[in-house]
């Protein structure tokens, strides 16, 4: 019955001429759509026939005649169902591209368990189409075939894998050639090399690793050997690149793109080992390792040569009016960049043990914050404070450029509440904590406190007298004269003096006016100093109008008079 079931399939499927035939040589596929039952009934025959043939060896060994009818036909039937696996291969190129098969999975799905992928989504025609492969690889491997089939496999898959690493766009260079790059080209094969990557491995081998494991779900040795040839090459490709760009010339504007790549294998890691479990493919788990040590070292070594480069900075121009320096600017867009891979980092930077005051990281009661209870991210949080501690040393430096030591204590409050407000704006402050923040607030306080004492502190001296004693008229005058004088020095020295920061702008303006004000309201209520009008030249009530503009560098050097009305007065621009 087997003999002649399956010789029925092979009359009504299979042309006289198939010996001499090519790949496709059918009368109709036996595999398409509206056959795909009776390729699976053949399938069953053909097992059948190998069942019968066994039976037929051990109950009746001396039937030569039948046993060869048997065998050639059987010989017949897997060319014919060879033939079909590579039509089905060939012919669903699409439906059968690994970064389908990676998306249709669904997330209960462990592709390495040999489960159909399939088993518990409704039926499509992807599904039949990997059933119907699994069903003629188990039928051709158990007849004998498993050269044919394998052989096969791998030649269409492998130009598959091949053919779509390459449309992604990704250029496999020579470590030779990625040494004669121009940073622009450089920057466009990693950024390239970046896109490509995720999809390779989430989508294209973790697609065929579930293709390999479902249509081999019989013998995990084919399985393995299958998903080895046809990946293999194309992987460590892949990983290699990595490495020849941690070995390329170490410049600090190489370090984010660079962290890029080591974020992005670092992500990737996990799925990498899962995919790439085989022994036979331990070589790409290993050169993605070598690739991240490799990258790690060449990250420290771009962000030590970043940290050289800031303290050897010599400039020796003073910032006109106490301004924010380019090179804190320059520092902290580096420093914030870094904090947002600050994860990334934690692998990465290896020097902990830096020299920070022992109070750095302290709150008021003295107490550690909770930032680095890992030793990790203790090492991230070190390294970046110390990034910006070499800052703020060589802007203190810089500080004693300026003659002027009020205008010295501008400057060191500018650049420190500017460092502090990109720490508050960015991930530096969960990367060093607000204790931190709060701690240097604390000195641009303690910075503006000295500023105003150097710069108003002959102003407001020259009012103060006991409260007790009231001087002579005479006397009383000088003082008021002493003031208006002392009160337009201030004013020209500073009236080109620069805060950039609105909200410390107005809040310095309206501690040195409130000061000013209540020390000449009290000089004034004592002496009666509207009497004197030939020496009043400023109402204390206006005296926040006249420092209107500080802090602005506008660089205006008259002053507002009195109106005859006694009351003062703003003078035009450009006086």
């Amino acid at each position: 019955d087997s003999i002649e079931a399956t010789e029925a399939f092979t009359k009504k499927w299979i042309s006289p001429d198939h010996l001499s035939a090519c790949s496709s040589c059918t009368l109709s596929s036996i595999f398409s759509t509206n056959n795909r039952v009776e390729g699976r009934k053949f399938v069953d025959a053909i097992n059948s026939l190998q069942y019968a043939i066994q039976g037929v060896m051990l109950v009746n060994p001396e039937s030569h005649k039948l046993i060869t009818r048997a065998h050639n036909l059987l010989s017949t039937a897997m060319k014919h169902l060879e033939k079909e696996f590579y039509r089905v291969l060939k012919s669903n190129r699409r439906n059968l591209d690994p970064e389908s098969v990676s998306i249709r999975s669904i997330p209960s799905f462990n592709p390495r368990k040999k489960v159909s992928i399939y088993s518990n989504v409704p039926k499509s025609e992807e599904a039949n189409i990997m059933t119907d492969l699994q069903m003629i690889a188990d039928c051709l491997i158990s007849s004998g075939y498993e050269n044919e089939c394998v052989r096969t496999y791998k030649k269409i898959r492998r130009s598959i894998i091949v053919d779509a690493v390459s449309k992604l766009g990704f250029e496999n260079l020579s470590f030779g050639k990625i040494q004669k790059l121009d940073w622009d080209s450089m920057e466009k094969n990693i950024q390239k090399w970046l896109e490509a990557t995720k999809i390779v491995i989430t989508n294209l081998f973790d697609g065929e690793r579930i293709l390999c494991d479902h249509v081999f779900s019989t013998s995990a040795s084919i399985a393995e050997s299958c998903f080895s040839d046809i990946t293999l090459d194309s992987a460590l490709t892949l990983f290699i690149f990595p490495v020849s760009v941690a070995r390329c010339r170490k410049t600090v504007e190489k370090i984010f793109l660079t962290l890029d790549v080591y974020q992005t294998i670092s992500n990737l890691l996990p799925r990498i080992e899962e995919i790439f479990s085989y022994d036979s493919t331990s070589a790409v788990r290993l050169q993605a390792a070598d690739s991240l040590r490799s990258l790690g070292e060449a990250i420290n070594s771009m962000v030590g040569e970043f940290e050289a480069s800031v303290a050897k900075e010599s400039s020796k121009s003073a910032i006109p009016g106490g301004g924010v320096h380019p090179l804190t600017r320059y520092v902290m867009n580096f420093v914030v960049f870094l904090a947002d891979y600050n994860e990334s980092l934690a692998g990465v930077l290896t020097e902990s043990n830096l020299p920070l005051p022992e109070d750095y990281y302290r709150n008021s009661d003295g107490f550690k914050n909770d930032v680095g209870e890992t030793s990790s991210s203790s090492t991230v949080t070190t390294r970046l404070a110390w990034l910006i501690l070499v800052l703020l040393c060589k802007i203190d430096t810089k500080s004693r450029l300026y003659e002027n030591v009020a205008l010295s204590y501008l400057f060191l409050a500018n650049n420190l509440h500017y460092v502090i407000s990109k720490v508050r704006m960015s991930n530096l402050r969960v990367v060093l904590g607000d204790e931190w923040v709060t701690n240097h607030e604390r000195k641009v306080s303690q910075y503006l406190e000295k500023y105003e004492k150097v710069a108003w502190g002959e102003v407001l001296t020259s009012l103060y007298d006991e409260e007790t004693v009231l001087l002579e008229e005479d006397v009383a005058k000088e003082r008021l004269k002493r003031f208006n004088q002392a009160f337009e020095e201030a004013f020209q020295k500073q009236s080109s003096w620069v805060v950039p920061d609105s909200k410390m702008r107005e809040g310095l303006k309206g501690t040195v006016t409130k000061k000013l004000t209540d020390v000449a309201s009290l000089f004034y209520k004592k002496y009666h100093v509207e009497t004197w009008e030939d020496i009043v030249k400023y109402v204390p009530k206006d005296l926040g109008n006249y420092l209107s503009d500080l802090y602005l560098g506008t660089g205006r050097t008259c002053f507002i008079v009195p109106s005859e009305s006694g009351r003062s007065q703003l003078p035009e621009s450009g006086c």
